[in-house]
C-alpha cells in the first residue's frame, strides 16, 4: 500500500451509499485497494503510512462537467453582472479569447485548476474555448487535475479560431490523436454550440466523437436567445434539429440546456445525451433557470446530469458543492415543493451520477475497490459542522469547498492542508495578477468600477 486514509466518515458513494463512519480507505498505485474500518485496513496492511482524516469527512473526487479554462480566469471579477444578454460573452469573452496568448492559456489553466483543486474537484470537463490545447494540457497535468479538453470549434464567418468546417474537424480529430481517451487528460470533440456551427459541423462533430470512441460536448440554450434562432433557422427548436441530423446521443454533454420544451425534454431522455447543469452561470446572468429550467424533472425522469461552474465571470465559483446547494434549492423553490431534489441526490450529482454523465462511472465517482483514487478530505471541524446531524445536509446545506484540506487524484496527493503541492501558489497569484492587467490591455478592455477606488497608503 502507499497510503491509507484513515478515522474519517467515509462517504462511499457506492450502490448502497454506504457512509463508513471512522473509516479508512486504502489506496494503492492510482487505485483504491479497500475501503473499511481503519481497524481492520490497519491490520491488513501493517506499517503503511496514512493521512489522518480523524474529524473529517473523506468524499470522493467532485465532478465539474462544464469549466472554461481560459478567458475568464485571467479577468475574475472583472465584468459587470447587470449586463445585457450577450454583452458579457460578445463584449468581454469574446475580446479576451482573441487577446489570449499560449502563456496566457497556460497560466488560466493553472489558475483554474488550483481552484477546482482546491474546492474538492478532481475531475473537470473543459468546455471547449481552447486555442492551444498542448499548454493548457500543460496546466492540467503540472496541477495533477483528472479531465478532458477540447478546442475552439465552430464555423461563423468571423471569431477568434473560426475556420470551415473541414478545418474545425481535422483541428479536433487531431487533437484526439494527441490527447487519447483513458488518459489523465483526453481529448473530447468540442463545439461552441448555441447557433454557432452549420449542420454540416455539427453532424460531421458528431461523427467523428462516434468513431473516435470519445465524448463530445457543447453549449446550447442557457437562455431564450438559442430557441429563437433555431425556429428562425430551420422551423425547429435546437434540440429537435440536433436530433434530426442525428448528434443527440449517450456520448453527447449538452452545456446548459435550459430553455427546452415538453419534445425537447423527451428527445434528451430518449436518446440518453446527457446535461451539464451550471445553475450559478443562469442566476448571475439571469437566463431564466427558475422560470424554465427542467433539470430537476430530467433527472426525476432517469435523465443523465452533472454539474458545472462554467467560468469564472459567470460561474464566478469553481466550487461544485456550491453549484449542487443551488440545484437543489432551485428544484425546490421553482416548483414550491420542498419535497423535491434534496441534498442527498445534489451529492450524487456531484459525484457518481455525475460522474456517469461524462461517462466515466466505470472509473470514478465513488470510492470502491478497483476505481481510481480521486478523494476529498474536508476538515469538519468547523461551526458548520457541529453538531454533527446527516452527513449529506451538511456537505451540501452547510459546507462548501473552503472545507476541502486535502486531496488525493489518481492516488497523488496535490491538496495538502488548503494549499495546492503541485505549484507554487505565492509565485502562480504574483504571474496571474501581472498577466491579467496585460491581458485586458492588449483585449481593449477597462474595469468598470462603480464605487471609487482611493489610494490611501
Amino acid at each position: 500500500m502507499d497510503i491509507l486514509v484513515t478515522g474519517g466518515d467515509v462517504v462511499t458513494m457506492n450502490p448502497a451509499r454506504e457512509v463508513l463512519v471512522g473509516g479508512a480507505v486504502a489506496v494503492s498505485g492510482d487505485r483504491i485497494t479497500a475501503v473499511g474500518s481503519t481497524s481492520a485496513l490497519r491490520a491488513r496492511f501493517p506499517g503503511t503510512p496514512e493521512l489522518d482524516a480523524r474529524d473529517c469527512v473523506v468524499i470522493p473526487g467532485l465532478v465539474n462537467a462544464h469549466q472554461h479554462l481560459t478567458g475568464d480566469p485571467l479577468a475574475r471579477a472583472c465584468i459587470p453582472d447587470d449586463l445585457p444578454p450577450g454583452d458579457s460573452v460578445f463584449g468581454w469573452a469574446v475580446p479576451l479569447h482573441a487577446a489570449h496568448t499560449p502563456d496566457d492559456d497556460e497560466l488560466a489553466a493553472l489558475l483554474c485548476c488550483v481552484e477546482n483543486l482546491r474546492n474538492g474537484v478532481t475531475t473537470l470537463v473543459e468546455a471547449g474555448t481552447v486555442a492551444h490545447p498542448d499548454r493548457v494540457a500543460a496546466g492540467m497535468r503540472t496541477t495533477g487535475v483528472r479531465g478532458t479538453i477540447g478546442t475552439w470549434g465552430w464555423d461563423v464567418p468571423e471569431g477568434p479560431y473560426a475556420a470551415p468546417a473541414d478545418e474545425v474537424l481535422d483541428r479536433l480529430r487531431d487533437l484526439l490523436e494527441c490527447f487519447p481517451p483513458g488518459g489523465m487528460v483526453e481529448g473530447w470533440v468540442t463545439l461552441v454550440g448555441h447557433g454557432l456551427a452549420s449542420d454540416e459541423l455539427l453532424a460531421g462533430a458528431a461523427e467523428l466523437a462516434r468513431s473516435a470512441g470519445t465524448g463530445m460536448t457543447l453549449h446550447m440554450s442557457p437562455g431564450s436567445a438559442d430557441v429563437d434562432h433555431y425556429l428562425e433557422r430551420s422551423g425547429r427548436r435546437p434540440i429537435e434539429h440536433l436530433d434530426d441530423l442525428g448528434v443527440l446521443g449517450p456520448r453527447l454533454l449538452l452545456g446548459h440546456a435550459v430553455w427546452l420544451d415538453d419534445a425537447e425534454v423527451d428527445a434528451v431522455l430518449r436518446s440518453r445525451t446527457a446535461i451539464a447543469y451550471c445553475p450559478w452561470a443562469y442566476l448571475r446572468l439571469g437566463q431564466g433557470v427558475s422560470i424554465a429550467g427542467r433539470h430537476a424533472e430530467i433527472l426525476e425522469r432517469g435523465g443523465r446530469l452533472a454539474l458545472g461552474c462554467d467560468s469564472g465571470n459567470a460561474g464566478d465559483s469553481a466550487d461544485i458543492l456550491r453549484a449542487a446547494a443551488a440545484a437543489a434549492g432551485i428544484a425546490k423553490d421553482s416548483a414550491a415543493d420542498p419535497t423535491r431534489l434534496g441534498a442527498h441526490e445534489a451529492l450524487e450529482l456531484a459525484t457518481i451520477r455525475g460522474a456517469e454523465a461524462i461517462g466515466m462511472a466505470g472509473r470514478i465517482g465513488s470510492l470502491e475497490e478497483g476505481k481510481l483514487a480521486d478523494l476529498a478530505v474536508l476538515d469538519a471541524t468547523g461551526p458548520q459542522w457541529i453538531p454533527r446531524g446527516d452527513i449529506a445536509h451538511q456537505l451540501i446545506w452547510s459546507a462548501d469547498g473552503r472545507c476541502v484540506r486535502d486531496v488525493l487524484v489518481d492516488g497523488r496527493l496535490v491538496v495538502r492542508d488548503h494549499v495546492c503541492v503541485t505549484v507554487d501558489e505565492a509565485d502562480l497569484r504574483r504571474t496571474a495578477q501581472e498577466a491579467s492587467t496585460d491581458l485586458l490591455k492588449r483585449a481593449g478592455l477597462t474595469v468598470p468600477h462603480r464605487w471609487p477606488l482611493i489610494p490611501s497608503h
